[in-house]
């Protein structure tokens, strides 16, 4: 089980609007400290009946660079918006790539550029299609006594998980979909090999 580390409520800019949030701080071992995920506390979190929760994986590259090769930039901006507007949290899970780290998906990128989706890109590195566990979502969750919750997601495979560590997922809220010509082919996959839904 995971707890709070620290918490410090400051406010952000989305899209020149200041939104105020808690940011709540947790590892993902008690015994070794490892990553360092966090919790923004978004709207009236704290009194939110169901709050609307997001669990975002780390994405270097889309949350920072704006990079059109992914959806997760727009997701997160998206997310932020939405909650601060319902009352919930974004979970940020310190999961680069789905799992494998910053530069293995630099390499995963250029298999991408020479045909391979994704996933197969993924394959190709030696990987699974996806190193990424969402247990440590549940046990936040917990912590926070957050044990019924809107799930703002695409991926059935997070509820999944959140249900199976016993948290009550009451509603799932699609997510916008975000195509370009950059990551069309990306989206595709995840929709097909993913099982996301996606309405493309």
């Amino acid at each position: 089980m995971c707890k709070i580390l620290d918490k410090i409520t400051i406010p952000i800019d989305l899209n020149g609007t200041k939104v105020n949030s808690t940011f709540i701080s947790f590892y993902d071992s008690e015994e070794i400290q490892t990553k360092e995920h966090f919790v923004i506390g978004l709207g009236d979190f704290e009194s939110a009946e169901i709050p609307l929760v997001r669990i975002h994986s780390e994405c270097i590259t889309g949350d920072t660079f704006h990079s059109m090769r992914c959806d997760c930039g727009k997701q997160l901006t998206e997310a932020i918006d939405a909650i601060s507007n319902i009352g919930g949290y974004v979970i940020y899970l310190r999961q680069e790539g789905r799992g494998i780290g910053l530069f293995n998906k630099f390499k995963a990128y250029l298999l991408q550029d020479e045909g391979f989706d994704t996933y197969e890109a993924n394959h190709k590195l030696g990987f699974i299609s996806d190193h990424r566990s969402f247990d440590i979502a549940a046990d936040i969750l917990k912590a926070l006594g957050a044990n019924k919750i809107n799930l703002l997601s695409n991926n059935i495979r997070k509820r999944n998980a959140l249900e199976e560590a016993g948290i009550e997922v009451n509603e799932m809220v699609s997510t916008g979909v975000y195509l370009n010509e950059y990551n069309q082919k990306y989206l595709i996959a995840k929709k097909n090999s993913g099982n996301h839904k996606l309405n493309l």
